[in-house]
């Protein structure tokens, strides 16, 4: 009895299908194309997705004041004196966090589809990809 050494024709599907479903991580070398534009008006802050053609209005309340803002090609975050809001290019909208009641922004980093808040009480993390913040104290 001889055995095959060639795969059959479904293992060569299956395998093709994982390899396709799987994700591209971006490398260090890739550039993210410019993806996320901010424009401000009296009472919100609109943003363009140049990648899907999409705008996302982002409401300011009466007592909100916007403190800065931060954009790199693929994220966006708007500090405010009550939340901190971000856009991605594949978020699908603003999303947003509360602040804590005196929490002090120290310093925000963005890059590529990443966005990193250190403030006086967290390190706020923001992903673009997902459009999902996490937290943890300092």
């Amino acid at each position: 009895m001889q055995l095959s050494r060639t795969p059959s024709f479904t293992a060569v599907l299956v395998i093709a299908a994982a390899l396709l479903a799987a994700p591209v991580p971006v490398s260090a070398e890739e550039n993210v194309a410019k993806a996320i534009y901010l424009f401000q008006e009296d009472d919100k802050i609109v943003a363009s997705n140049a990648q899907t053609g999409q705008f996302f209005d982002l409401r300011i309340s009466a007592k909100e004041k916007i403190l800065d803002k931060y954009v790199a090609n693929g994220v966006a975050i708007v500090v405010t004196n009550q939340r901190y809001a971000g856009i991605g290019s594949f978020s699908g909208g603003w999303q947003s966090i509360r602040r804590i009641a005196s929490e002090e922004l120290v310093s925000a980093e963005v890059q590529d589809y990443s966005a990193l808040l250190v403030t006086s009480d967290r390190l706020l993390s923001f992903s673009g990809r997902s459009g999902s913040w996490s937290q943890t104290k300092r």
